[in-house]
């Protein structure tokens, strides 16, 4: 079985911003995610890298027949070979060197088999066995993976030509799914967003996503969840195709970049206990499906396969060392995710130049859960980015919305029967003209108004800062949308691709300071302002609502118990437990504070 060469991984930010990092760090060995929501941007991308690299280029139209799945697969060809030849390159490089062969062993973990291995090369003298352990060490080098991200609700079924639907494969989801199984790529495929049981059953109709005779998986699954029942019930549904979950990416529900999924309650660190408890149960639960399945297609299950369990990793919020080592140690994650604090690092991250001192100088208080998303969904963002003044000056010139160019969000039917999206112009100026016309007072209706001029087109924005940083468009051309997570607070600057690898395994001082709140310490404040605001939007006489808020409540004030205990624990390396017992004290009187002055709701 391969053997992982770092024990962290990039995780996909936006649509653009991790849109061709394997390209520039997979030759060093890490595993990175790209989004492949959009499939027009990766086209744009694909023709700018092929003429990087003389590799050939002919454009697949936009009308083209299965279009969305062919530019899909021809990017991730190109990502593909060009990897291939910067890591060959990189292998070919002579030990003993300034070079990248040498920063490629440098930035390995220092508990890696490799990384030992190097160190004994650099201490021996020129001769026979020094040339066979280069080679040897040589050829144990491995890229890191290309791995691609599906959002799985973003799921749109197009009409055709003749204005009648087009079959299931042609979905959204399902194209850039057979985008990805058609491509060379030998990586994952990570799904997230929860269950879509029209892509998870489209997905069994790929072999490369089966044992071979070796028990190699060509292409595998990754699912990320936001608790163990929701890994146990996806993971279930697809074994019972014979499909294996190679790993399970767990995510904090709100203490991290992007869309934010929050859970009942239940805080990462009581999440990842109940993980590291029952893990056993995952390979025991799914194993037997599998076999049947196998048995039912008259395949042989391999034996070599047999025992193999589903990794495990964590990501969201993780900042420092000492956090990254708990998550490995006392939980027992298999890797780690780093994902905003790579916003600041050019080395792996395409982000335009303004949108880049906009996160270096961007505190706490600029970094919040907005409303932009025309999805409904709380997103991640940053105060004063070029999309945010875009949509001002659209609206304060009478012209409010998006053209919506790429329509991938278009889900409302509120005034149409053809789905439009909510960040749109022709959504907006309908939506806004209804609330005036409302019997609102003032202060309602101008939240109101706040509130759909708050949604930004993330397709097209999400994507631009990656095209201004390649040069393919100009700063003034494409309003940039960026979603990290708080994290980034607490990053000022930019970053070496070796520094920031460096502080992720401790080698050198801290890149955050000391005073730095503990990443559970944070997510705690932040479920506690969510279900403040759930509050306000939950009907006192609505029995199901209530029961839910009363659910959060207790899943919470659980969670906290559980990170007092943590709290009195020894830390480990620069963790800041300090933090972490102030937060559980005054966060629960804020939480009861909330409850108490809302008798109707207590």
């Amino acid at each position: 079985m391969t053997t992982l060469a770092h024990t962290f991984h990039i995780p996909v930010m936006g649509t653009g911003h991790s849109i061709d990092t394997p390209i520039r760090v997979a030759p060093f060995g890490i595993d990175s995610v790209i989004s492949i929501v959009d499939d027009l941007l990766v086209e744009r991308i694909r023709k700018y890298y092929a003429g990087e690299y003389d590799l050939p280029f002919e454009s697949i139209a936009r009308n083209a027949e299965d279009g969305r799945a062919r530019r899909i697969t021809a990017y991730l060809n190109t990502v593909d070979e060009i990897v291939r030849l910067k890591f060959e390159a990189l292998c070919n490089e002579p030990f003993f060197s300034e070079n990248d062969k040498a920063k490629y062993f440098e930035m390995l973990p220092d508990t890696s088999t490799l990384k030992n291995g190097w160190e004994q090369l650099k201490a021996m003298a020129p001769s026979l066995d020094r040339e066979a352990l280069e080679q040897r060490l040589s050829s144990m080098m491995q890229p890191g993976a290309i791995d691609v991200n599906i959002m799985t609700k973003l799921d749109r079924l197009l009409n055709g030509s003749g204005g009648q639907p087009m079959s299931a494969e042609f979905s959204d989801a399902n194209a850039a799914f057979r985008g990805f199984a058609m491509s060379n790529v030998r990586g994952s495929v990570v799904l997230s967003a929860g269950f879509n049981p029209r892509l998870f059953a489209y997905m069994g109709e790929f072999r490369d996503f089966y044992r071979d005779a070796a028990g190699e998986l060509t292409k595998k699954i990754i699912l990320k969840v936001s608790d163990f029942r929701s890994a146990l019930i996806q993971g279930k549904f697809l074994a019972k195709k014979g499909l294996e979950i190679s790993e399970f990416r767990i995510e904090s529900g709100l203490n991290c970049g992007g869309h934010a999924f929050a859970s009942e309650g239940q805080l990462l660190p009581f999440i990842l206990r109940e993980f590291h408890e029952k893990k056993d149960q995952l390979t025991q639960t799914f194993q037997p499906l599998i076999d049947s399945f196998y048995e039912s297609m008259g395949w042989e299950y391999p034996e070599s396969a047999r025992g193999v369990e589903p990794l495990v990793t964590v990501q969201g919020g993780i900042g420092n060392s000492g956090e990254n080592e708990r998550m490995l140690r006392e939980y027992d994650m298999d890797r780690t995710g780093w994902g905003t604090p790579f916003l600041l690092v050019p080395e792996a991250t395409p982000i335009d130049a303004p949108t880049l001192e906009l996160l270096k100088n961007a505190g706490e208080d600029d970094l919040y859960l907005s409303g932009a998303s025309p999805l409904g969904i709380p997103f991640n963002n940053v105060r004063d980015s070029g999309s945010h003044q875009w949509i001002e000056k659209r609206a304060r010139n009478g012209k409010p919305g998006s053209q919506c160019p790429k329509g991938f969000l278009q889900f409302n039917t509120e005034f149409t029967e053809e789905p439009i999206c909510t960040a749109s112009s022709q959504y907006q100026v309908i939506k806004l003209a209804e609330i005036d016309r409302s019997g609102m007072d003032g202060a309602a209706r101008k939240k109101r108004r706040s509130e759909v001029l708050e949604k930004a087109c993330l397709c097209s924005h999400l994507g631009n800062g990656s095209l201004i940083a390649l040069g393919i468009i100009n700063e003034d051309r494409g309003p940039q949308a960026i979603c990290p997570g708080p994290n980034l607070a607490w990053f000022t600057r930019t970053y070496t691709l070796r520094e920031m690898v460096d502080h992720i395994y401790g080698r050198v001082p801290s890149l955050v300071p000391a005073e730095r709140p503990h990443m559970f310490a944070k997510e705690m404040a932040m479920y506690v302002d969510y279900i403040a605001q759930q509050i306000t939007i939950t009907d006192p006489d609505d029995p199901k609502g209530m029961k839910r808020i009363r659910r959060l409540y207790n899943n919470l004030v659980e969670s906290m118990d559980y990170c007092a205990e943590i709290a009195k624990g020894k830390a480990y390396g620069d963790e800041n437990l300090t933090s972490l017992a102030e937060a559980v004290r005054t966060e629960r009187v804020r939480l009861d504070a909330i409850f108490t002055s809302e008798p109707t709701h207590a």
